[in-house]
């Protein structure tokens, strides 16, 4: 199934509905009263297999045509979104970081969250070198903790496409990296989560990033230095991943800051980040 929050009227609240080529039926329409994916990830998988069988038995007529929604964050409300950095070899390379030691985890703010064809807003005074990254991110489905690598895929709700924007500069001048990241607007999520059933292997799928059309990330996730179930596994020894919690799971190489010239983000810029099985997530870079 692939879920996504989208707001029908201007002005409305997002509302949680199933996305089916290119058309969507509210969850309420399928008997739910959840309003966001986070609710529904706390109701357990019973009630998400309840929903797909309510799918599947909805009649054709009642799925509505997508155009002339908006959609919002693909996540809403989730307990921490986490992100890992230097998870592939290129990409810390690229950036000249070490990344022997283990995964480099940090935090998102939630004011960072953003909806596909949202808008980024760049503030200029405190950085001109906004960077782009795109990155696979999973959502967890049940309480995770001391969780062994084989078993990991099994606490995983779904998948989903992230762009990990970075303010370069300030990554370089601070010690942690959540400020750089979390400026409002600079994690763009969705444009929905696909259920993990629908992808079998995350290790398998390819990952692009545009700017303005320049392709400048093309990858696949079998390149990740851990793989989700790794990741899964190495973070719940040490905490418990509880539902809904989204996990960001670091970025090829490709940033603009290893380009020459380098290539930043700017007023006016167009970023899309595309994962097989997912789509594409767009955003539009504005003047804050």
């Amino acid at each position: 199934m692939r879920f996504a929050h989208l707001i029908l009227s201007p002005g409305s609240a997002p509302e949680l509905v199933v996305v089916h080529d290119g058309r969507y039926a509210p969850v309420h329409a399928l008997g739910a009263a959840h309003t966001t994916l986070q609710q529904l990830i706390e109701a357990g998988p019973e009630e998400l297999d309840r929903l797909r069988q309510a799918a599947g038995q909805l009649a054709d007529d009642a799925w509505i045509d997508i155009t002339g929604a908006s959609y919002a964050p693909a996540i809403i409300g989730a307990p921490i979104v986490l992100a890992v950095g230097l998870n592939y070899d290129e990409h810390a390379s690229e950036l000249s970081l070490d990344n022997d030691s283990g995964p480099v985890l940090f935090s998102l703010f939630p004011n960072s969250l953003g909806a596909h064809e949202g808008e980024v807003p760049l503030t200029a005074h405190l950085s001109e070198e906004v960077d782009y990254e795109g990155e696979l991110g999973v959502i967890i489905g049940a309480p995770a903790k001391n969780v062994a690598p084989e078993d990991a895929l099994d606490y995983v709700f779904g998948y989903t496409a992230i762009n990990d924007i970075t303010a370069r500069n300030i990554q370089f001048q601070e010690p942690q990296w959540s400020r750089c990241k979390s400026f409002d607007g600079f994690t763009p999520i969705g444009p929905v989560v696909v259920t993990a059933d629908q992808i079998p292997d995350p290790q398998a799928l390819h990952i692009t990033t545009d700017v303005d059309g320049l392709r400048v990330q093309d990858s696949t996730t079998e390149y990740m230095i851990r793989t989700v179930a790794q990741l899964i596994s190495s973070i719940s020894q040490s905490l418990t991943l509880l539902p809904g919690t989204v996990i960001s799971t670091g970025s090829p190489g490709g940033a603009g800051r290893s380009r020459k010239p380098p290539l930043y983000l700017r007023p006016g810029t167009e970023v899309t980040v595309t994962i097989e099985g997912i789509g594409a997530l767009t955003s539009h870079c504005t003047e804050a």
